[in-house]
């Protein structure tokens, strides 16, 4: 990637997401959802650096033949010789979704994990593929799609049954095990993914003008989402333009006449025309 002087993290991320999904580089899009959550970090290095990282384990893969052995090398490299890892002890650290920080403190989740096993794999000729597996990312091969890593096991392999395991364990029994999860996602449903991570952080935490911040990035995504359109209408409304938010969710009402929370919206709409109405 070539830096672009005197453009905003934002706006570098959203010319990436006007990109078509096969052309978006998951990496750079990550470093630059981090890049706007950390004022003055630079993504540029953060590239050099994976670049290197996969330099280094190209060499090892010298004479390793077949595709199960090439995978192997690479996640001992990965998660044995460099040590990532989830993070059990603070699983909702803001951190564990800014891919600059899992690489350099060697902590993560299961979808930025599963980046940066997907990436290295990709500079060294290893294809994998991200599996948007409910409540829990996975990575399996491109060409053997019945190898699956679990990102946040030390790049495990998986048989269907562990994977039932893991859908009973973090959907707590509610979710039925369909091979359908299994199913590939491409780059603009897991940087969705990431960002929807980040938004359920801040709400919890009470920090509603960063999840509006993090939900304008949804909506470069996929800015005819209903839902989207909805959330950002609903964080405009307090912490934003009033006037967008009024607007967004009439388009909302618009766009899903028989939704099953239209007389939620449609009570926040009036409250808010009201308070608009008002003498300042």
């Amino acid at each position: 990637m070539q830096k672009q002087a005197g453009f905003t993290a934002r706006e570098r991320f959203a010319a990436l997401a006007a990109f078509p999904d096969r052309d978006i580089d998951i990496f750079e899009a990550s470093l630059l959802i981090a890049a706007e959550e950390q004022p003055g970090l630079d993504p540029d290095p953060w590239l050099r650096r994976l670049d290197l990282l996969s330099r280094e384990l190209w060499l090892r893969l010298e004479g390793v033949e077949g595709d199960f052995d090439r995978l192997n090398q690479l996640t001992a490299f990965l998660f044995g010789e460099l040590g990532l890892r989830g993070n059990d002890q603070d699983y909702y650290d803001p951190r564990n979704n800014f891919i600059d920080q899992v690489l350099d403190r060697r902590l993560g989740i299961p979808l930025t994990l599963g980046i940066i096993c997907m990436e290295v794999g990709r500079r060294v000729g290893i294809p994998l593929d991200g599996v948007g597996f409910p409540g829990h990312f996975l990575v399996r091969h491109s060409l053997h799609p019945n190898l699956i890593l679990d990102p946040y096991e030390g790049g495990r392999l998986l048989t269907v049954r562990d994977c039932e395991e893991i859908l009973e364990r973090v959907s707590g029994g509610k979710l039925t095990f369909e091979p359908r999860l299994l199913r590939p996602v491409g780059p603009r449903q897991i940087l969705v993914r990431m960002l929807n991570n980040l938004r359920g952080i801040y709400l919890n935490q009470g920090e509603f003008g960063r999840a509006l911040s993090v939900v304008e990035r949804v909506q470069l995504l996929i800015p005819e989402d209903p839902e989207v359109l909805r959330d950002h209408g609903f964080l405009s409304l307090q912490w934003g333009d009033p006037s967008q938010g009024i607007e967004e969710l009439e388009r909302y009402l618009d766009c899903e006449p028989e939704a099953e929370d239209q007389e939620e919206v449609r009570a926040v709409l009036a409250e808010a025309r009201r308070r608009q109405a008002m003498p300042h």
